[in-house]
C-alpha cells in the first residue's frame, strides 16, 4: 500500500491522469485516502472478484492504473495480475517475505507465459534498512527466481509512516523518501516503454 500510494502520487505530479485501485478488503489505501479528504489521488475500491473486468472500464479515462494488491496469493491476486501490464512484487529484506513470495512468483511467471512475454514483473526491495548485510543479500536470493530486481528500492523511514497518519505522501512530508519513489517510477516507466 504504500508504494502503490506514493507511486499513484507521483505520477499526478508528473500531471499523468491517475487511478489508484484498492483491491484489499483491509481497506488500508481506502483508509488513507480518507484521511487526504480525497484531494491527492483519485481512487476506487474494487475487492471483488471481477477486478479485472472492471479495471478495463477505466483505461479510457486514466494514463496510469495502479492496483493496490493483496498480500496473499488468493482469487483477487490472480485477478489483480491479469488486469495488469506490469506487476511489481514488493519484498523486504527477510527471508520471510522471500519464501512468502514463491507461489506469486509462479502466478506471475504463469502470466508472462500466458501473455507471451506482453505481461512484465520485477521485484522491489522495501523497507531496506542502510548498513546491515541482509540488506544486500536479498538481491542474489531474489536473482534466483529469475525475474528482474529494481535497483531502487524504499528504506526504512518514519517519513512513510508519518505521512499516511496525516493523509499524505512522501512528497508532502520527505525529501528521501519522495527520491525514492520517483526513481522507482522512472524504473516502471522504463518497463512501460518496453510494452507500449
Amino acid at each position: 500500500t504504500t508504494l502503490a500510494v506514493n507511486i499513484a502520487r507521483e505520477y499526478t505530479i508528473r500531471t499523468l491522469k491517475t487511478l489508484l485501485v484498492d483491491s484489499d478488503s483491509q481497506g488500508s489505501a481506502q483508509r488513507w485516502h480518507e484521511r487526504s479528504g480525497g484531494e491527492l489521488i483519485d481512487m476506487t475500491c474494487l475487492p471483488m472478484s471481477t477486478l479485472d473486468k472492471d479495471v478495463v472500464k477505466f483505461r479510457d479515462r486514466y494514463e496510469r492504473i495502479i492496483i493496490d494488491g493483496v498480500p496473499s496469493v488468493s482469487l483477487l491476486t490472480i485477478c489483480a495480475i491479469k488486469a495488469a501490464d506490469i506487476i511489481l512484487i514488493p519484498v523486504q529484506p527477510s527471508p520471510y517475505d522471500i519464501w512468502a513470495t514463491e507461489d506469486l512468483v509462479r502466478l506471475v511467471k504463469d502470466r508472462i507465459e500466458m501473455t507471451e512475454g506482453k505481461t512484465k514483473a520485477a521485484f522491489i526491495v522495501s523497507r531496506k534498512i542502510k548498513g546491515t548485510n541482509i540488506g544486500k543479500d536479498i538481491y542474489g536470493e531474489l536473482e534466483k527466481f529469475q525475474l528482474p530486481i529494481f535497483k531502487n528500492g524504499t528504506h526504512q523511514r518514519v517519513e512513510y509512516a508519518t505521512s499516511v497518519e496525516r493523509g499524505h505522501t512522501v512528497f508532502e512530508n520527505g525529501a528521501e523518501g519522495s527520491r525514492e519513489i520517483c526513481a522507482i517510477a522512472n524504473e516502471i516507466e522504463d518497463l512501460n516503454n518496453g510494452i507500449h
